[in-house]
């Protein structure tokens, strides 16, 4: 059985390095499955589309490209582009050279004489930007005068880009966006392993190429386990969620079977694996404060969505090709409404926080306890409140988190020791992250002193251990134990529409992600000679009829030969008594 792994394993490994052809990955009807309606076609889309700048130019990635390339014809709009990269890079800079590109921004964007002035900046904040680049300048020194710009931005410009073929072609990528989802969108490749409802497999996009993991959730398991609301608060919340440290949700779909979601592959295998099977248990410093700073800035964006996860653990945090890591299984995760508190007594033994194992109310302080026990293991090789391989009832630990201290061995330096002291600390009003501050006051700890966070988010920062790309990070496929058949249970409407509120295709912003990183929306997205509209934007010609399959002109063909063998008959031929070689002759006529 050990050739079916070897072979499940090449297949996945072609997959995900393209298949080793020019397409990379796509299927040779990639251009027709991904073929640009007549814009006339989408004149529904075009009316009931919220115009929303923020929305429509910033947040959606093809309709921020989009913008921007309708700005860059236009001179007085171009210098606005340039200005808005230039603090996009100087955000990233690092700290010693902050001043000095501040400077150049300064002297480039808002001095008068200059071609790339910018006058919708005014004075006062010009000002306010000279004087705090002179006294001590921050990532955020431009960000007012960012706003000030999008909102110049977001009146007559955007007005006038909506009448545009730039804009055009937008609801052309929008309409094929909401394409219908089924299981032929993809190819299905070996088992990764098992969640609460059915198997984690990988998946490939027939039209782009790009690689997924699909979780499959069995519509009787569901129901058996009475999990509908549980399954479908996953899919509303990761729908939500749009950050580079959490997995994306990029489709979401239904088989005769199954409940599909199609989410962020990460081919590099999870901490757990990391720390416990390369080497001895535990990673030096430098690699768990990669880690810890990823998962915060991970939290942070949940946190500022009104979420809070409740179940960091090794095992929920996965590597990628690159070494950078994701948060992911957000089963557990639940929306904190604002100015409220929640009470839930859910999680993993070991690393659940006291306030959890206590039934108490609470907001986002799990999250930060979840954080102290990673960077604990990480660090000394095993959890905080139970040694490694221990056998120990639930009770036991419990009585551990809520009663004893974490002991901290040789291995920690005083700053790591010092953020898991603060991060385990049992009094959840006195823990490190759970101030009004949140996120920023545990990045401000002394242990993140050499992470600069805004090149971070930027996926800017190097990993200091980058995965195998030719190892598959999981289990033999026949040593992922196999889910039972679910006996007794029959699905009625009821489910039907349950499904239907889960069903609902691919997530704007990861398939938007999706076209451009394969390159799809590059070989797409062209226009006419000179930057005139292409023949599928111009509103003065008709679409193309659609295009007949080879059943439609089989079936279509036999009734227009019934209607000449009629014709025939008018002229004193007899129907039934026709011979073979007149009805060959008319079907030769019908053809040329």
């Amino acid at each position: 059985m050990e050739l079916e792994n070897i072979v499940a394993n090449t297949v996945l490994l072609k997959a995900r390095e393209g298949g080793g052809g020019k397409r990379k990955g796509r299927s040779k009807k990639w251009r027709e499955i991904l073929k640009f309606p007549h814009i006339s076609q989408c004149g529904e889309l075009r009316n009931s589309i919220d115009n929303d700048y923020n929305n429509l130019c910033n947040k959606q990635p093809i309709g921020r490209l989009l913008f921007r390339q309708y700005c860059e014809k236009r001179k007085e709009l171009l210098r606005c582009i340039r200005f808005l990269d230039a603090v996009a890079d100087y955000e990233v800079t690092p700290d010693e050279q902050l001043k000095a590109k501040g400077e150049e921004i300064v002297l480039k964007f808002f001095t008068n004489e200059s071609a790339d002035f910018v006058p919708e900046v005014q004075e006062e904040l010009v000002k306010q930007c000279q004087d705090s680049l002179e006294s001590s300048p921050s990532k955020e020194l431009f960000s007012e005068s960012v706003r000030a710009l999008h909102d110049f931005l977001c009146g007559s410009p955007f007005t006038s880009y909506q009448d545009s073929m730039y804009y055009d072609r937008f609801l052309q990528w929008k309409v094929l966006e909401r394409q219908p989802v089924t299981k032929d969108t993809f190819r299905q490749y070996r088992v990764l392993g098992k969640g609460g409802f059915g198997e984690v497999c990988a998946c490939q996009v027939r039209a782009t190429g790009k690689m997924y993991a699909c979780k499959k959730l069995e519509k009787k398991r569901i129901k058996k386990r009475k999990g509908e609301a549980m399954a479908l608060n996953e899919k509303q919340i990761l729908e939500k969620v749009n950050s580079r440290f959490v997995v994306s949700l990029a489709y979401a779909y239904e088989t005769k079977d199954a409940l599909c979601l199609v989410l962020t592959i990460m081919n590099g295998g999870d901490l757990k694996f990391h720390i416990y099977n390369i080497g001895s248990p535990g990673f030096e410093e430098e690699r768990v404060r990669f880690y810890a700073a990823e998962i915060c800035c991970g939290l942070e964006h949940l946190h500022s969505e009104g979420i809070v996860y409740r179940d960091l653990k090794p095992e929920n945090i996965l590597l990628d090709d690159d070494g950078h890591i994701r948060i992911s299984d957000l089963g557990l995760a639940v929306k904190v409404p604002p100015g409220e508190t929640i009470r839930g007594r859910v999680g993993t033994v070991g690393y659940m926080a006291p306030e959890v194992i206590n039934n108490e109310r609470y907001t986002m302080s799990p999250d930060w306890w979840g954080l102290g026990c990673l960077i604990f293991e990480m660090t000394a090789g095993h959890s905080p409140f139970r040694a490694r391989k221990e056998r120990v009832k639930r009770e036991e630990v419990e009585k551990r988190v809520q009663e004893e201290e974490a002991e901290y061995s040789k291995k920690f330096t005083e700053d790591t020791k010092s953020i898991c002291k603060k991060l385990l600390t049992k009094d959840y009003t006195q823990r490190l992250g759970c101030s009004m501050e949140g996120a920023a006051e545990v990045k401000a700890h002394p242990f993140f002193k050499t992470i600069n966070f805004k090149r971070l988010e930027a996926s800017m920062l190097e990993p200091s251990f980058v995965p195998d790309p030719r190892a598959v990070y999981c289990k033999d496929v026949l040593d992922i134990e196999q889910f039972s058949t679910v006996k007794g249970v029959n699905l009625d409407q009821t489910d039907n529409d349950f499904y239907v509120k889960f069903a609902t295709g691919s997530v704007s912003i990861p398939w938007q992600n999706e076209m451009i990183e394969t390159e799809c929306f590059k070989d797409l997205n062209v226009f006419g000679p000179n930057e005139t509209r292409s023949l599928d934007l111009d509103w003065n010609l008709p679409p193309d009829p659609p295009k007949r399959s080879f059943f439609d002109r089989l079936f279509r063909r036999q009734p227009q030969n019934s209607v000449k063998i009629r014709d025939n008959a008018n002229h004193s031929m007899n129907v039934n008594s026709a011979s073979p070689s007149a009805h060959t002759g008319s079907e030769g006529n019908e053809d040329s």
